[in-house]
């Protein structure tokens, strides 16, 4: 606890391990297996369960509930573990939720997210680096979001779906298959609405891919999305346009959100 500050009120078991920097705050609880990274805040009322490690420069915002036990009435007791990255903001009322035996055992959160207040992410997800969850946005158990996610506020994720990089999930849609890198989705039951294009002008992509990948999108939407995959990938492909692809034949037993008829 090297130059570490918590609060009088904070009740931090003597066998956690915190890192130099850290700040603890009013009516924390910090449980023996907790790991805290360098220079991690937990401003007041947040509860650290479970093994759970929080990476450096964290920031977690007052009634957060982190590494406390699956909803997943199979959970029984078993050991797994939280596993949260660096310079993540996760804000209010958000919950974490550890692994469970049946799905590898771990939860895995990246680097520099935004978890905004209320959002949830269930056993054995796998978060990628800046992702943001807007508000009150739920995602499921074994779901797999790669990097620069964004999911829209009220928003729900089904279990086991995967989301690549770059895609964004419109407020208010319930997300139950799985979305193509840099797609757009949107709808009370959500579909393919075209690309993420503010995404992908923000992260660089040039014209050039900005057409590759629509002409891409327009080709898939003409019929299955795996028969249609394995035709383009036999074609030459610049790096965005096969990052789909692999995607689209990588390993998944769900379908994919489509483009609504």
């Amino acid at each position: 606890m090297a130059d570490a500050r918590v609060h009088p009120s904070a009740v931090v078991d003597p066998a956690a391990v915190i890192g130099e920097g850290c700040e603890i705050g009013p009516f924390c609880v910090v449980g023996p297996e907790v790991v805290l990274g360098r220079g991690v805040v937990l401003k007041s009322h947040v509860v650290v369960a479970g093994e759970t490690a929080i990476g450096d420069e964290t920031v977690v915002f007052p009634f957060a509930s982190l590494g406390e036990v699956p909803q997943d009435l199979k959970f029984r007791g078993e050991r797994t573990r939280l596993e949260i990255g660096a310079r993540n903001r996760i804000r209010e009322y958000v919950t974490m939720n550890p692994g469970t035996e049946g799905g590898g055992g771990v939860t895995c959160i990246g680097d520099d997210g935004l978890f905004m207040a209320g959002s949830h992410v269930a056993h054995d997800c796998r978060i990628g680096d800046r992702v943001i969850l807007v508000n009150n946005a739920s995602v499921a158990g074994h779901c797999v979001l790669e990097d620069d996610v964004i999911v829209g506020g009220l928003s729900g994720v089904h279990q086991w779906v995967r989301i690549g990089r770059g895609a964004m999930i419109g407020a208010v849609t319930m997300v139950t298959a799985d979305v193509i890198p840099f797609g757009l989705v949107q709808g009370p039951r959500g579909h393919l609405d075209g690309l993420n294009l503010v995404g992908l002008k923000r992260r660089g992509a040039s014209r050039e891919d900005i057409h590759a990948l629509r002409d891409m999108l327009a080709q898939l939407g003409r019929g299955s999305f795996r028969d249609t995959a394995r035709q383009l990938a036999a074609a030459e492909n610049g790096p965005m346009v096969r990052e789909v692809l692999d995607f689209i034949l990588g390993p998944s037993d769900r379908s994919f959100l489509a483009p609504h008829p």
